[in-house]
């Protein structure tokens, strides 16, 4: 396979990680360490996706979020953010990972941008024809908790109960089995057997 361009090498994304952890600390660093080892376990099954690429997408996607503790935004920090720094192919990661559904509507949460960024943002995501790693890091998203890899339904409950439903949840829901059965059926299997902790993190007894 050919080895994308436009991402960082691991430590270098382990470094942009480190450094935004040290700059907004918080439980989004723990899902994007989950994320980076879920995406590469999936991708050294897939015989079209580089490990080590999908290990950076996973690692980066939510790397916005070192500009602070925002909403919907993050998306847009971090695709200026990465695009800056001349990785463009993490950038798009950033952008796409919130939509199975190429359209703002259907991100979770509010957006927090003025309209003249919203805008831009629609313009950049609708430009864009999605790859097999935008699709691997919105598929690992949509199972990754700070604590582990889980199954899919946990997830969505945990991102319906933090930020609400909205008229799209329920065709996102859809767009992420989708998700699922197409990668299930490129890998040749379940993605669960593939990811780490699934049963442990799925089953863990909820705190008070």
């Amino acid at each position: 396979m050919t080895k994308p361009t436009g991402f960082p090498t691991r430590a270098q994304a382990e470094a942009l990680l480190a450094e935004a952890e040290a700059r907004n600390p918080g439980p989004w660093t723990a899902h994007s360490r989950v994320s980076a080892l879920g995406a590469a376990a999936l991708a050294a099954r897939h015989p079209d996706l580089d490990e080590d690429t999908a290990y950076t997408a996973g690692l980066l996607h939510d790397i916005g979020r070192r500009a602070g503790v925002t909403a919907m935004r993050h998306v847009l920090d971090g695709y200026l953010y990465l695009n800056e720094l001349g990785f463009p192919g993490a950038a798009r990661i950033s952008l796409t990972h919130s939509f199975p559904i190429q359209d703002l509507a259907c991100g979770a949460g509010h957006w927090d941008c003025t309209a003249e960024e919203m805008a831009f943002t629609a313009q950049a995501l609708r430009g864009l024809e999605y790859d097999a790693y935008d699709r691997l890091i919105q598929l690992i998203d949509a199972v990754a908790l700070p604590a582990g890899c889980c199954i899919m339904e946990k997830r969505m409950v945990d991102v319906a109960l933090r930020h609400g439903f909205n008229a799209w949840t329920l065709n996102k829901w859809r767009a992420y089995f989708d998700l699922q059965s197409r990668f299930e059926s490129e890998l040749g299997c379940s993605i669960y057997s593939l990811l780490p902790d699934v049963s442990a993190t799925s089953f863990a007894a909820r705190s008070a």
